[in-house]
């Protein structure tokens, strides 16, 4: 079976609550796609951020863009709160310049980052319901 991809319009509107609530100002959301793939064999990736390489940029006279890929088979059936940090891990790959790069996870992308970025997350949700109340 080959792999498909459709478009995933809840997780593109997780990766722009996420990038705004978190104040990730370099992510260029209008520059970010989602896809849900369908058919992997993969059973431990539940998502995976791909680049627009820098020919690509060049050649098609087209900005920095990353598609953030999700697992179906593997992220669905993950709770709320997985789901939002598999996200935050994606995001924390885009680097501060938005070229099409890269951040490793040496030095860059751990648990403890994404825990801290997840409770920062929770917090700021928390702060905007009992505003509203």
């Amino acid at each position: 079976m080959t792999i498909e991809y459709y478009e995933a319009p809840d997780v593109k509107e997780l990766v722009d609550n996420i990038t705004k609530s978190l104040n990730f100002y370099h992510v260029v959301p209008q520059f970010v796609y989602c896809v849900r793939s369908k058919g992997s064999k993969s059973r431990r990736v539940l998502a995976r951020i791909h680049g627009l390489g820098r020919i690509w940029q060049e050649t098609l006279r087209h900005p920095p863009t990353y598609i953030i890929e999700v697992i179906s088979e593997n992220y669905d059936k993950l709770s709320q709160a997985d789901k939002e940090k598999t996200i935050i891990h994606e995001l924390l790959h885009v680097p501060k310049g938005f070229k099409g790069g890269f951040r490793p996870h040496k030095g860059y992308i751990d648990q403890k980052t994404i825990e801290t970025y997840y409770r920062k997350l929770q917090d700021l949700k928390k702060k905007k319901y009992t505003d509203k109340t």
